[in-house]
């Protein structure tokens, strides 16, 4: 790809933004676990909002597994054009991709159960 000039440009910057906002758009159509993990998230910002829990644990994790959804995606696409039939090397490349997002989201469940466990105990009238 060509340089459009500075990378301080605004102009370039915009270009390289829509871009990446059409990679986020693809995968948000063409990826269901994409869309359960962005409504996941929603509902763990708006948990930790409503119980004044920590945001910045969560909205950490929510980005992490957001983002290597993306780069599965990615990877995925990558992997089907350089390999279209069944290669073994294909099949590594794919599952080890969605292990590192499988990982990621176990990673953010757990932070998830640490910052809004307890406050959500509270309000359960399960914890002091």
């Amino acid at each position: 790809m060509r340089s459009d000039g500075s990378a301080l440009s605004l102009k370039r910057w915009w270009r390289s933004a829509g871009f990446a906002w059409a990679g986020i758009a693809h995968t948000y159509r063409t990826q269901a676990n994409f869309r359960i993990e962005v409504a996941a998230a929603v509902i763990a910002a708006a948990l930790a909002l409503a119980l004044q829990a920590p945001l910045t644990p969560i909205v950490l994790c929510c980005t992490l597994v957001l983002s290597l959804e993306v780069v599965n995606t990615a990877l995925e696409a990558l992997t089907d054009l350089a390999s279209p039939g069944i290669h073994p090397l294909a099949k590594i490349a794919k599952d080890a991709a969605a292990a590192a997002v499988l990982i990621a989201s176990l990673g953010a469940l757990l932070v998830g159960l640490a910052v809004l466990g307890p406050p959500l105990l509270k309000l359960a009238g399960l914890q002091p």
